[in-house]
């Protein structure tokens, strides 16, 4: 596949995610969590922030409340152009910005106390490069953190090499049903 321009990359693989079924997006998601659980990355990660799937993302709302258990888990909130880091708590979401669910109450943390980012995109390359959904939310928040960063994503999503801007910014490890870098 040539390079495409991150607006052709994004059609393209939003219809190479249409074609998966929920079970084949299932199995790929139980993979990819049971894989990122057994690292000692999230063995040592005390504050845990996670994203609320949409339909053409690897599932975690099943994780979400599974890490909840034994984790901080935190998930984000678009406020403006920037997002909020949420304390999650069970049966807290609601419908937010884009149609994503997002946490509600003031329960905001600081971004420091975050030691690892499940990251959300539209596409990866295994250098940890990132296509998101064009808006530059990602881009700005996980400017100003310093925790570990694990972007997560079906296999299709994956890709050879993406055009990169200067305000773009990479992940530490990618981790798909078939490659991990972690």
């Amino acid at each position: 596949m040539s390079l495409m321009n991150k607006r052709q990359l994004r059609k393209f693989i939003k219809a190479q995610v249409a074609e998966l079924t929920p079970q084949q997006k299932l199995k790929e998601a139980d993979d990819v969590f049971l894989f990122i659980e057994n690292t000692q990355v999230f063995k040592n990660s005390a504050n845990v922030m996670l994203f609320s799937s949409l339909p053409d993302e690897l599932p975690t709302h099943h994780i979400i409340d599974r890490w909840s258990e034994t984790k901080n888990v935190f998930l984000p909130r678009v406020v403006g152009d920037d997002i909020e880091v949420i304390g999650y708590q069970p049966g807290s979401l609601e419908q937010g910005s884009f149609n994503i669910l997002e946490p509600t109450g003031d329960n905001v943390a600081n971004p420091s106390i975050l030691d690892l980012i499940i990251v959300p995109g539209v596409a990866f390359d295994r250098h940890g490069n990132r296509c998101g959904r064009g808006k530059g939310f990602y881009d700005r928040f996980l400017a100003k953190t310093h925790a570990t960063t694990i972007a997560v994503c079906f296999d299709c999503q994956l890709v050879d090499s993406l055009q990169v801007e200067p305000h773009d910014v990479p992940v530490d490890y990618v981790v798909t049903h078939s490659f991990k870098s972690l």
